[in-house]
Parts: structure tokens; C-alpha cells; sequence
């Protein structure tokens, strides 16, 4: 019975998703181990292994290295440095928390990215001696780009400036500036020192300067709502439910907004349009099983829907609402981060996958290339591994997409070579580029005089076949 109970208090906790980034030796992997082992959310078995391995591998003395219970590859632990993006769960009495523990160095910058890409907040590290870096600039460019609006400026290593107050505000008023310039929206400065435990759990004695939040109290009580506008319903098709001849059904996760029984949907690329007709959202999917049907869903929801009219839908399509399109076209804007050894070539074929769909393409040109570290922008013919550009993307048909700043799930797409099948770039849609091959007519269905008419006929000597009304 108390298992049932605890399960259920955490099955209606808000989930949060957090990576921390930053300059190489800020303290990344250090401040998570810290929050784990302060939150007492470490078990007796990894706390045992993590002292052998500190006398093995640590850089802390006699202390126990908190950056061992993240760094799990040999490599990293030889080193010294985070590597490949490490995940952690863990929980509080308000939130359940996904922390992505991402690598400084410039050349996993692709590493970086991935974590970076399911992200609500970003915990930026600065070391209070060095200030901002040309790492600090690159992640923060990066976190901008993938349109994550909350950032915590995590000082960390105050231990070793004296804990002085001046060095943090030199350093907030600094990072404050580069916030602006960047257009991030929210940012919240912290000083604390990671291998002390200063300001990370509990409130430092150090520092009674600071009037703020600890940083796991931020993380607990942070509005990540991002100012909730009624959503867009978007739900991509991934597979077509067909287990008898009485049912079919259109199974997905719902990416966005939401759907009720009865609503008026438009189906993508094709435009056709139609009703809810029932929501099909656990268990058997009979007809009998009222149980399993609902009235509404919303994200992020995994579904099953049905609909009024028999009409052509397939994996890789697009059900929205029809009063709320997402623009149709082959021609998109996009930002691309190249992930590959091997160069990008413009005009060559790539998979474009994009939610449930794979799309023949290739990228027509590069408009520019960002040097992330100092934001200007060069004209290049090719990229290379961690480069980031604005190009021009044409597909062999057109798709159903909204610009990543309004949908993160729609507006993102991952590219995949077609010969080694390996993911060699991930993008970002920056706007849809109108073209005369491209018209797509999405609207509501006109009938003729003669289709209504028999229409009419076959619903009054046929009701057995629940003919719509038109």
C-alpha cells in the first residue's frame, strides 16, 4: 500500500528538464554530484563506489569527488572532463527533475546540442576567477538558438575569490549584457561554490550577502510555463490501427495543444478535413471498451483517434485543427548544426526526418556560417563538424512545419546520410519559403449539386450506412 501511494504522489509531479553547460573545469559534473549527495538522493551502494573510485580518480584530496557520480565513461574519469552527455533522474517533494550533465570542450559541441535540445532551463557555469569565456559565449549562443528562456548564471568556485561580492556582481553585470544581446529572456545569478556545497542545496554561511534562492530551491519553485498560450494542436500519425474491419484508428503522441471529441481536424499535407469522431487514449481499442475512450487529450499525450469520414491518412502525416494551420511547403529556412566528420555538400540527397515522417532533401545553399564564439557571420560553400548555419532546405515534397521558435517539436528535424544511415546534422526551422510548385490548397471542402443530391439519397434508403450530411 505505501508503494501504491508513492507512485502515486509522483505520477502527478511537474517533470523539469535541466542540463548544465559551460568552460571546461567550471564545475559541471561536480555541481550535480553535489545536488545529488546533498538531496541525499544517492544510494548507499553508488556512494561506496564513488569513494573507491575518488581515491583512484579524484582531484579533491581526502574529499569525496562529486563529479565521479556523473562521469561514468573510463575516459572521462582518466581525464577529468565530461565527454558524452550524462543523464540523471532525481526528485523532490514539488518536482521530478531529468538533468543532462553536457561537455565544455569545443569539440563536443554536437554533444552539447543534443542535451541542450529537450531542455526547460539551462544551468550556465562560470568560474568566479576567469569570468566569462569563449566557452561561456558558445553554450549561451547555442541555448539562444534551441529557444530555452530560462538561464541560471551558476558562479561557481566562490571558495577561491573569498567569497567576494564584488567579483559577483562584476561578473552578473557582465553576463548581463551578453543576455541582451542574445535575447534571453530570463536569467537568475547565483553564487556558489559546487565543491563546498555553498547556495547549491542549502544556504551558504560565506556568503550572507546574498538574499536569493538556493539553486535547487530555484529549480523547485521556477515557473517554466513559458507564458502558456493556448497551443497550437499538433499530432503527427506514427502508425495506422487497423486490427479489424470495424476499427481504424490513427495511433501518436500528441506534440502539442490539445483535441476534443468532436472537433473539426484537417489532416496534412493532403488538406482533407474531418471530425473527431472518438479519443481511444489506454487499454482495448474495441468499440465495446467505453473504459478507454475520453472526451479530450492533450499533450503529451500518447493516442488513438478515429474519425467521421474514411479518408486517407497515413504514418507521417499531420492532424491539426483546422482553424489553426501550420504552414504546408518544400522550401524552408532553417538553422543547421552539422554534426559529421565528413562535410556537408550542397545539393547532395539526405533522409530529413521530422517527427513520425522521413523526407527525401538536400540544402540548396548556405546563406551564412556563425562563428559561435564571436557571433559573426561568414560566407563558407561546405560545413564541418559543430558548425553552425542558416541555409536553404528543399525537400521532394512538401510538409506540414511551424517556425521552432513557436514549436519546438514541429519546427525541428534531424538529417541522416543515406548510404551510412548515421545522424549527421540536426536543424531548426527558421521560417517557410512560399513557391509557386508549392501550392497546397488547404480548404473546406465545396460539394456540387449532384453529390448532395445523393448525398441526400443514399441517407434515406440506406441508414445503415451513417452517410454524413453535406
Amino acid at each position: 500500500m505505501h508503494i501504491e501511494a508513492y507512485l502515486k504522489e509522483h505520477e502527478h509531479k511537474d517533470m523539469l528538464r535541466f542540463l548544465t553547460c559551460g568552460s571546461v573545469d567550471d564545475g559541471k559534473s561536480t555541481l550535480i554530484g553535489r545536488m545529488l549527495y546533498d538531496s541525499k538522493m544517492i544510494f548507499e551502494d553508488q556512494l561506496r563506489a564513488v569513494e573507491s573510485e575518488s581515491k583512484k580518480y579524484g582531484t579533491t584530496g581526502e574529499k569525496i569527488d562529486m563529479a565521479l557520480l556523473v562521469d561514468g565513461l573510463q575516459s572521462e574519469r582518466e581525464q577529468g572532463i565530461t565527454i558524452d552527455v550524462a543523464y540523471r533522474f532525481f526528485a523532490t517533494d514539488n518536482r521530478k527533475f531529468i538533468i543532462a550533465d553536457t561537455p565544455g570542450h569545443e569539440q563536443y559541441t554536437r554533444n552539447m546540442v543534443t542535451g541542450a535540445s529537450t531542455a526547460d532551463v539551462a544551468i550556465i557555469l562560470i568560474d568566479a576567477r576567469k569570468g566569462i569565456l569563449t566557452q561561456t559565449r558558445r553554450h549561451s549562443f547555442i541555448v539562444s538558438l534551441l529557444g530555452i528562456e530560462h538561464v541560471i548564471v551558476a558562479i561557481n568556485k566562490m571558495d577561491l575569490v573569498d567569497f567576494s561580492q564584488e567579483r559577483f556582481e562584476s561578473i552578473k553585470e557582465a553576463y548581463a549584457e551578453l543576455a541582451n544581446e542574445l535575447k534571453i529572456k530570463n536569467c537568475y545569478p547565483i553564487p556558489l561554490s559546487a565543491l563546498e556545497g555553498d547556495n547549491v542545496v542549502d544556504k551558504s554561511v560565506n556568503m550572507p550577502w546574498y538574499e536569493g534562492k538556493t539553486l535547487l530551491h530555484l529549480l523547485d519553485t521556477m515557473d517554466i510555463s513559458k507564458e502558456q498560450k493556448a497551443e497550437s494542436f499538433r499530432f503527427p500519425v506514427q502508425y495506422v490501427n487497423r486490427p479489424n474491419l470495424d476499427f481504424r484508428g490513427f495511433c501518436g503522441t500528441i506534440a502539442s495543444g490539445s483535441v476534443k471529441v468532436g472537433d473539426e481536424i484537417t489532416i496534412l499535407p493532403s488538406g482533407k478535413s474531418t471530425k473527431v469522431k472518438a479519443i481511444i487514449n489506454a487499454g482495448d481499442i474495441s468499440e465495446a471498451n467505453r473504459s478507454a475512450q475520453t472526451q479530450e487529450a492533450y499533450a503529451p499525450m500518447a493516442i488513438t483517434l478515429t474519425t467521421e469520414d474514411e479518408i486517407d491518412i497515413s504514418r507521417g502525416d499531420m492532424i491539426v485543427h483546422t482553424q489553426n494551420l501550420p504552414r504546408v511547403s518544400n522550401s524552408l529556412k532553417v538553422m543547421l548544426v552539422w554534426m559529421d566528420e565528413a562535410a556537408m555538400v550542397c545539393g547532395k540527397n539526405y533522409d530529413i526526418k521530422r517527427g513520425s515522417s522521413v523526407t527525401n532533401g538536400k540544402f540548396e545553399h548556405i546563406n551564412y556560417k556563425i562563428d559561435v564564439n564571436s557571433y559573426k557571420r561568414e560566407v563558407v560553400e561546405e560545413l564541418h563538424l559543430n558548425d553552425i548555419a542558416s541555409c536553404k532546405m528543399l525537400l521532394s515534397r512538401p510538409v506540414a512545419v511551424d517556425d521552432y521558435k513557436n514549436n519546438r517539436l514541429t519546427g525541428s528535424f534531424i538529417v541522416i546520410d543515406r548510404i551510412t544511415n548515421n545522424t549527421v546534422g540536426a536543424g531548426m526551422v527558421v521560417s517557410v519559403s512560399r513557391r509557386d510548385e508549392d501550392k497546397v490548397q488547404i480548404s473546406p471542402r465545396t460539394y456540387t449539386e449532384e453529390e448532395r443530391a445523393l448525398n441526400l439519397y443514399i441517407r434515406e434508403n440506406f441508414p445503415e450506412w451513417e452517410c454524413k450530411v453535406i
